[in-house]
């Protein structure tokens, strides 16, 4: 192939795979914020409300709001990466689920972790739980926790 024919190629080549793509997603803070105000409404009754944002291949992402200490759980299949977009938490990791019970395949609540690792989440922390990890989010009274989640196919 001549340098022009291989350029004219490598040139439909990208264009197939752009055409075919799906477009990217952007949330702004400010777009999150908003979506709080909605979660806030659905929260009011338990403390705690999630909406998907979006599904993928191997993971989603959700926006959640919490008022109130969220369940101890363990995923066995997903792991947990947590953006805090606004407010501060307490999240216990490891340790050992009380009170466990599986909720839905592959997904056991409990009423919560004892003897677990402490870490202190504030606005703009990242965390990322691993598949099979207990996890907890215990709030404060008087506070509130915006986070934004993916939820990460680890296993099958």
């Amino acid at each position: 192939m001549t340098g022009k024919t291989t350029g004219i190629v490598l040139g439909a080549m990208i264009a197939g795979v752009s055409a075919g793509a799906a477009p990217a997603d952007h949330y702004t803070v400010g777009d999150l914020a908003k979506a709080m105000e909605a979660l806030k409404a659905k929260a009011a009754a338990t403390g705690g409300a999630a909406d998907t944002l979006a599904t993928y291949n191997n993971h989603h992402t959700m926006l959640s709001y919490r008022t109130k200490d969220g369940t101890a759980e363990i995923h066995a299949r997903y792991a947990d990466m947590f953006y805090i977009v606004r407010g501060k938490a307490t999240l216990v990791t490891e340790g050992t689920l009380e009170g466990g019970h599986e909720e839905s395949p592959g997904e056991v609540r409990g009423s919560r972790v004892a003897g677990g690792k402490t870490t202190m989440l504030g606005e703009g922390d990242v965390v990322h739980i691993p598949a099979g990890t207990p996890h907890q989010l215990l709030i404060a009274p008087g506070e509130e926790l915006l986070y934004f989640v993916i939820k990460i196919k680890e296993h099958d």
